[in-house]
């Protein structure tokens, strides 16, 4: 009976989201191994099987960085942002795309899912443009120097031609974060950013982004101080506070753009939990913190 009040409580879910686009971004703990990258891979098709649209966004981050110590680079970030020259950029499709997309098509595969690898370059799906340089003001003598951050590029617009026609043919797209300019040169784009234009950009329903963090914490110590809602005009009010603060800024800022883009909800949610995905769009508690316009 436990097995069969599962599928009744997905059951409204299942009809809610037959047909939508949801889209995952793949990072954090979700890509750690090839057990958990399976697991979340095997979930993923499981939408597919179930009626939905799911599209894949990954990272890739801590894995150029150990590509690029292999090769005796050291990574360089400024704010967050790696600093990215001619090699670095060449270790990054390496990695993103000829290692990291291809083990996700892999795995989507051999649970039952038709994966297609492609980039931001496929079909100009991902039009971007060079960051300006970054302005680095010292905390002690206040003096400014500008960095250039090199093939680092911010997102102009997104094309999803390619997206629409997978999904339309029962494909599962999975987009590596690389980027194209008016002149055909790679540029290396931030995963979470990509994630929420492209869902945006194809009338998503949900996104949900995995990360190593149960969601938005009042306390960041303490699980049990987990804000299971937001509504977008509170976000801003949360970084003020000093609650949403670091690495989890440009993810909840990412969130807010998408719904406010468009997206029906957004999420940030724990991707260590195992089926993490599943128990948010399945179950009426779900996890993580939604985002909601």
């Amino acid at each position: 009976m436990e097995t069969v009040n599962i599928l009744i409580e997905a059951l409204p879910y299942i009809k809610k989201f037959h047909k939508k686009k949801i889209l995952i971004k793949y990072g954090g703990h979700a890509m750690i191994d090839d057990t958990t990258m399976s697991s979340t891979a095997r979930d993923t098709v499981l939408l597919k099987y179930v009626g939905m649209k799911p599209i894949v966004v990954h990272g890739g981050g801590p894995e150029i960085s150990r590509s690029m110590n292999k090769l005796g680079k050291e990574p360089k970030f400024i704010g967050g942002l790696r600093i990215t020259d001619q090699e670095t950029m060449e270790i990054i499709k390496m990695v993103l795309v000829g290692k990291i997309n291809t083990d996700i098509v892999s795995k989507v595969c051999v649970h039952g899912g038709k994966g297609i690898g492609i980039s931001g370059k496929d079909n100009l799906l991902l039009n971007a443009r060079k960051r300006a340089p970054q302005v680095i003001v010292d905390g002690e003598t206040g003096e400014e120097t500008t960095i250039d951050l090199g093939l680092v590029g911010e997102i102009d617009s997104v094309n999803p031609e390619v997206i629409d026609m997978l999904t339309m043919n029962d494909y599962i797209p999975i987009i590596s974060p690389i980027g194209v300019d008016d002149r055909g040169n790679t540029l290396n784009l931030n995963a979470d950013t990509v994630a929420g234009d492209v869902a945006s950009s194809v009338d998503a329903e949900k996104l949900i982004i995995l990360t190593d963090v149960p969601g938005i914490l009042e306390d960041p110590n303490d699980p049990e101080t987990l804000i299971k809602k937001v509504q977008a005009d509170e976000v801003m009010e949360l970084i003020d506070q000093g609650i949403v603060k670091d690495g989890m800024i440009p993810k909840v800022m990412t969130c807010l753009q998408a719904v406010e883009n468009g997206v029906s909800s957004a999420h940030i949610i724990d991707g260590r939990i195992q089926h993490s995905v599943l128990l948010e769009i399945f179950t009426k508690k779900g996890i993580g913190t939604m985002i909601k316009g």
